[in-house]
């Protein structure tokens, strides 16, 4: 198990540590896991039509996951976390 921050390639480099980063604490704040703060990895989606296609995905396997949905931009989907095993990610790159 692994956690795994899927972030908005659409968006700026910066803007992209920041939004993964607000996935990652609402995560740790609202869903029962144990991470234990061990592997964490990055990966990128095209845009926020994407990871909502993720969140169903997530959804429909049982995955608990956590979204961030940025205030400064319309609150739009700019990142999601969640704990789970690797092969659910294998088709998506490092961000």
């Amino acid at each position: 198990m692994k956690m795994y921050v899927l972030v908005r390639r659409d968006l700026n480099q910066s803007y992209q540590a920041v939004q993964g980063g607000h996935a990652l604490a609402e995560f740790l704040l609202n869903c029962p896991q144990d991470w234990g703060n061990s592997t964490l990895i990055y990966l990128g989606v095209n845009d926020e039509f994407h990871l909502k296609r993720w969140e169903d995905k997530l959804e429909r396997l049982g995955i608990t996951y956590a979204e961030w949905r940025e205030p400064d931009i319309g609150d739009q989907i700019t990142a999601i976390a969640a704990y789970s095993s690797e092969k659910v990610f294998n088709n998506l790159n490092l961000l």
